[in-house]
């Protein structure tokens, strides 16, 4: 074995002698078996020698890791060793079979890369090891276990965030058949989900079991294969002996199966067993019981929680050595055994020396490229098509626009599906869908279980099935419960897989204030932060019908052409408004052109009627315009004039016009309704400074508060006098 200079063993070397000897023991034709057991199922030597091949492999690749840190040329040591038997599932699915993995089924990857002639998986995972652009998922960004020809969608952070995607692609893949729709996987295909034990404690995890074994009891089909990897760690906590069994062995409309990843005919049977039995369409959980070598990761002191003594008494719970025996008892000798292993560590030798000069991302444009592809004109000529024709339509409000837009999207393209909370029959705690669910039938507009984390997941699943998923959020406050699903899942495909895997989505979310008799924080929440900063991610927030109408074809638009991450915020007060200044006047309502709104562009609004110099620009959004607008006419009045920016776009904010907007006045006002701190009004004066523009700023917000309940919802959201205040104050300051 290779060993850096002036290091001690390298990782495994205890390991590995171990292997060798307790190999250099066995004798052919004597496989190990229990007389008290019923007789082992035989795994068919063609599976053993795969699997040997596949393990070994993973276990020198986990071994380099380190040697290539230690030299500063590795980048990542979270290694498979211990866990290499999950190259036996892999082997008893198909390679069309989608696959998110677990960060230590690197035994399964190479297992899978072994089914599809012209794959070189020791080089990929070097590739991603050593951060290099040529690696064929993630291009040097990560780190992952994902290959598009080899239907392994990348997991950035398996720790039960990708369980929700895993639920909702096993879902919406036969939902997608039932629809007569093409998917980029085989009708009867199986969702295989790896991860661990200490994962399978996160209310994540436990969220996706349950909408799954909701969805079976509804005797939907559910192919999902969910293979849990249990060493026993999470880091350094120990899970408790029996508690994997105890928490998923007896779950009703779960099929649990179970099997010591040391014994290859043990796992063969219990992994072509589960295959059967997901292919029939029912979740199953397969709990592979294994063992933990290496530590957690190269940072890790194992020796700080765990003895040496209880370290080397794992060694002779070795896949490995499991897998070999096998061989050795299928007539192979232990030396042809042991030459196999020696062969795999000379192969991944010299694919790192192969790999060595090749190079990482080489500048910045490099690194974002995946993340938010803009192709302006053809989502334009998608939106179109969306749109339903070139006839205007009746002046609406902002709900009715929403709801007509989505009609005609469902109608233009069978792939659409709009789903949620109360979406489908009720239509919508705001009726924003009333309809629709009878019109285009409940396969493709229906109501979801009550959790925003499956929501999001079957979202991400469904996208990936080819399908066009528009979830809704029933309220902004609820998505901070499931964030993580846009922020880690979402909007980190694209990234992690240099665009080969998309997330066509549009998440409808109903937020914001200034709800009338309907208050608290849960239902008046105007914190955006956590969305904002996400790279790549789209956020709209229309004002007004026409608006709502062209931005949500823009986003549906987008999402098919440049698979973009969308959220549409959707300001609940707004919702039914009709009239803009006076009862009766139906100033708010407005008629859909038909048009688009590219993302990013603002729209301005004028006082209507108003003579007067315009002498201050205000910026604004979402509840903010028409409290702007009504501003700006009693300003007008005076004798001042202005104009009304409506952002439109919160991310990406439309710069370029924020500044020329206010330049075109020398004056600015941020009209902001969402908290000081945090809020979008940061990111316009950040973009005015940084643009050099030197007139006066004024800022009016909310304060930081949680918003609470009826009238005292006045001491903190921002209001109209205040906005009006700060305007007069402004415009009568110099220029």
């Amino acid at each position: 074995m290779n060993v850096p200079s002036g290091s001690g063993p390298a990782p495994g070397a205890a390991l590995d002698r171990h292997l060798r000897s307790a190999l250099a023991a066995a004798r052919p034709g004597t496989a190990d078996t229990d007389p008290t057991q019923p007789a082992p199922v035989p795994v068919p030597v063609p599976v053993l020698e795969a699997a040997f091949a596949a393990a070994a492999s993973s276990r020198h690749l986990d071994v380099v890791a380190r040697e290539l840190q230690a030299r500063g040329e590795g980048f990542y040591t979270i290694g498979s060793s211990g866990h290499e038997s999950n190259a036996l599932v892999a082997l008893a699915l198909r390679p069309t079979d989608p696959a998110l993995l677990h960060y230590r089924s690197g035994g399964f990857y190479a297992a899978r890369a072994g089914q599809v002639p012209g794959s070189t998986p020791v080089h990929d995972v070097l590739r991603g090891l050593t951060g290099k652009a040529t690696e064929p998922i993630a291009g040097g960004r990560h780190k992952v276990f994902g290959h598009a020809a080899l239907r392994v969608v990348p997991q950035t952070s398996t720790i039960a965030s990708h369980l929700p995607r895993a639920v909702g692609l096993a879902l919406s893949l036969r939902r997608a058949t039932r629809l007569g729709l093409e998917t980029p996987y085989p009708d009867d295909a199986v969702v295989v989900c790896s991860f661990g034990d200490a994962s399978a404690n996160h209310s994540t995890a436990a969220g996706a079991v349950n909408t799954a074994l909701n969805a079976a009891y509804r005797r939907l089909p559910v192919p999902l294969l969910l293979v849990c990897e249990d060493n026993g760690w999470g880091i350094s906590v120990p899970t408790p002996a029996g508690w994997i069994a105890q928490a998923y062995g007896s779950r009703p409309g779960l099929t649990y199966l179970t099997a010591d990843g040391a014994d290859p005919s043990a796992v063969w049977a219990a992994a072509t067993a589960a295959v059967a039995t997901a292919r029939a369409g029912q979740p199953v959980f397969l709990h592979l019981r294994t063992v933990r070598f290496g530590a957690h990761a190269g940072s890790d002191a194992e020796i700080a929680y765990r003895t040496p003594r209880s370290v080397e008494a794992d060694h002779a719970r070795d896949p490995l050595l499991g897998l070999g025996r096998a061989l050795v008892g299928q007539g192979l000798s232990a030396d042809a055994v042991l030459a196999r292993y020696d062969a795999a560590r000379a192969a991944v030798d010299a694919a790192a020396a192969e790999i060595a000069p090749e190079s990482g991302l080489a500048s910045t444009s490099e690194v974002i490229a995946p993340l938010a592809p803009r192709r302006p004109a053809v989502v334009a000529a998608r939106a179109r098509e969306l749109g339903g024709g070139s006839q205007s339509g009746p002046p609406r409000t902002l709900a009715e626009s929403i709801n007509a837009t989505l009609a005609d999207a469902l109608a233009a393209d069978p792939r659409t599906t709009v789903f949620g909370e109360d979406v489908g029959v009720k239509g919508g705690v705001y009726g924003v869908t009333g309809g629709l669910a009878r019109r285009f039938g409940a396969a493709r507009v229906f109501d979801s279980v009550l959790d925003e984390q499956s929501i999001l997941g079957l979202a991400l699943g469904a996208g990936l099935a080819g399908l066009r998923p528009v979830p809704e959020i029933q309220y902004l406050a609820y998505l901070h419960n499931a964030i993580d699903q846009l922020r880690g899942e979402a909007a980190t495909l694209s990234f992690f897989s240099s665009g080969q895997y998309r997330n066509p989505l549009v998440v409808r979310v109903a937020g914001l204030a200034y709800q009338k008799g309907f208050g608290g924080h849960f239902h008046n929440d105007n914190a955006l932060a956590s969305l904002r900063d996400v790279p790549g991610l789209v956020v709209a927030c229309p004002s007004r019908g026409d608006d709502a109408a062209a931005m949500l074809r823009t986003c549906l638009a987008a999402a098919d052409v440049d698979g973009s991450v969308c959220v549409f915020l959707e300001p609940i007060a707004l919702y039914h408004r009709r009239d803009l200044h006076e009862p009766g006047d139906g100033g708010w309502l407005a008629a859909d052109d038909r048009t688009d709104a590219p993302v990013g562009v603002g729209r301005v609004h004028r006082a209507h009627g108003s003579a007067a110099e315009e002498q201050l620009t205000m910026i604004t959004f979402g509840n903010g315009v028409p409290m702007s607008l009504r501003v700006a006419r009693r300003l007008a009045e005076a004798g001042v004039g202005s104009r009304v920016l409506d952002l439109r776009w919160l991310s990406p904010l439309p710069v370029a016009q924020i500044v020329e907007q206010a330049r075109a006045t020398g004056r600015v006002l941020v009209v902001d309704e969402t908290r000081h701190s945090g809020g979008v009004g940061e990111g316009v004066i950040t973009a005015l400074v940084e643009h050099g523009f030197t007139g006066p700023i004024t800022r009016v917000s909310s304060i930081d508060s949680f918003v609470p309940l009826g009238r005292a919802t006045e001491h903190v959201l921002l209001g109209e006098d205040e906005i009006e205040k700060a305007a007069s104050e402004l415009a009568g300051r110099g220029r």
